[in-house]
């Protein structure tokens, strides 16, 4: 990943996702002073590229589900480095 705060790497897809949700609505209703509304907007791009981030390496494992000619459906683990 970019190079992200360890405190937003650490959070899970869902966690982020209701952070950034957070943000949206507070920058929406134009609540806070411009610099906070500016350090809450540059949170939500990180958290958007972790959330991205998050959403691609599920979709590489999905995609590594494999179904064989005889219709077994196996995986294969996925080479995310």
């Amino acid at each position: 990943m970019a190079d992200l705060p360890p405190d937003i790497t650490a959070l899970s897809f869902e966690d982020a996702l209701a952070e950034l949700e957070r943000i949206v609505r507070q920058l929406e209703e134009g609540r806070g002073r411009l610099d906070d509304s500016i350090a809450a907007y540059a949170r939500g791009v990180a958290l958007k590229t972790h959330c991205e981030a998050r959403l691609e390496e599920a979709r590489t494992k999905v995609d590594r589900i494999v179904s064989s000619p005889d219709g077994a459906v196996s995986t294969e683990p996925a080479d995310l480095a």
